[in-house]
């Protein structure tokens, strides 16, 4: 059931890793980059929950509950990765980032309430950590498919302005395993229909229509459980962080761990590779953690708090470490990734393990909607100069910095862990 995460977690990879890289070759200023990437938050603010309240209230004998919006997702962000590529402007490459995000998103919420659906409650931490496995190996293959196609000889270099055909490549074997990957959990998995279902339809005729609709997501978002509005502090200072590595991991280590800066020259492609490779890491080490934690959760509860404290803790330290890096030793970069997959790992199971045993299961679509919202609304604050700010005020507006901060705000994340109460 969660195999379709492998697709998603495509589509997230290869804009990870390759969009700043991008907007670069289009134009764009370091300093301009988090404003291109707005879209992403943006959208996952809006439609997050309104497909979650949508698929609480969705049945079809055919294609149960969550189904359906798992293919309509996948076919938009298959043709938004395809096309992503051909952009010859900024404002298209951003437009099409908008449309891929607003995708991914209609197809990944309801599978976080899908596992909470199908698994009691005791073994939904198992559950979870095994979405984390496929989203690690995901992360692993696809942030390293521009470094593969061009080891088989495609070219990674382009005229000043031009998008790479190594990035060409990489984006269309992401749009295919993307569709085929979610085609392959909708077609072989089952859903249990409502309890009662007579009692189902007459509870969706009586919500009908848009004005219901925002007052039950309102309603359900100020009686929110005391510990989803705990875990909304973590989750906030937690993607803070990674919206920043997303945003500036690029510029930042190709300036100061490869020393090139220009995106017209082969040095800087080629530094661009070697950091969506080392990108990669983090997926590969999440993929390791969530192993572990899949053999162990299997047969022995955990204490999920103090693993998910430590986690982000160590991820901290990873992008602490990318101070000291040099073109001498570079090689560490991958290290410091794989403390940052740790993080990684944990952020993608910990949280929704702990919140879904605290909200109710026919509302469970809404709420994993409005629990995404922490997500996406630290990522609008720091879209909107937040990142720019205080890299300005505290460290003088040096990029590389700006993974210090990601490093802070991932230790900030594990100590608000700390109190929350389950």
């Amino acid at each position: 059931m969660s195999f379709g995460f492998l697709g998603i977690q495509f589509g997230f990879a290869l804009q990870g890793g390759n969009m700043s890289r991008i907007f670069q070759t289009l134009g764009a200023s370091p300093d301009e980059l988090p404003g291109l990437w707005i879209a992403a938050p943006l959208t996952g603010l809006v439609v997050q929950p309104i497909i979650g309240y949508l698929s609480d209230r969705t049945w079809s004998p055919r294609w149960g509950r969550r189904r359906p919006y798992f293919m309509i997702g996948a076919v938009l962000s298959s043709f938004a990765l395809f096309f992503m590529p051909y952009s010859s402007a900024l404002w298209m490459a951003a437009g099409f980032l908008w449309i891929l995000d607003a995708s991914i998103n209609i197809s990944m919420e309801p599978f976080r309430a899908l596992v909470a659906d199908k698994l009691p409650e005791h073994q939904r931490s198992y559950g979870f950590v095994m979405q984390t496995l496929i989203i690690g190996i995901g992360t692993w293959v696809a942030s390293n498919l521009p470094w593969f196609v061009t080891k088989l000889g495609v070219r990674n270099e382009a005229a000043a302005g031009e998008i790479p055909d190594s990035v060409f490549y990489s984006f269309a074997i992401g749009a295919a395993v993307f569709l085929i990957s979610i085609a392959v959990t909708v077609f072989t998995t089952s859903e249990d229909p409502p309890e009662d279902l007579e009692a189902f339809k007459a509870e969706k005729e009586s919500s009908a229509g848009f004005t219901r609709a925002v007052r039950e997501i309102i309603q359900a978002i100020l009686t929110m459980p005391r510990v989803m509005a705990q875990l909304g502090v973590v989750q906030f200072f937690s993607w803070f962080a990674f919206f920043t590595m997303w945003s500036f991991a690029t510029p930042a280590l190709t300036e100061h761990v490869f020393q090139a800066s220009d995106p017209a020259s082969a040095a800087y492609n080629e530094a661009a590779n070697s950091v969506s490779s080392a990108m990669g890491m983090y997926g590969l080490s999440s993929m390791a953690f969530a192993l572990v934690l899949v053999f162990y959760t299997r047969k022995y509860p955990i204490n999920r708090q103090w693993i998910h404290a430590l986690a982000m803790v160590l991820g901290g330290v990873g992008f602490f470490s990318m101070l000291s890096l040099s073109p001498e030793s570079n090689e560490g970069l991958k290290w410091s990734f794989a403390l940052i997959g740790i993080a990684w790992g944990s952020m993608l199971s910990m949280p929704y393990a702990m919140l879904s045993s605290s909200i109710p299961m026919k509302q469970m679509g809404i709420y994993m909607g409005i629990f995404n919202m922490f997500i996406v609304i630290p990522q609008v604050i720091a879209a909107l100069g937040g990142i720019n700010f205080i890299n300005d005020i505290v460290f003088g507006g040096e990029v590389i910095h700006t993974m210090t901060i990601a490093g802070i705000a991932l230790v900030l994340a594990g100590l608000a862990t700390l109190f929350v109460k389950e």
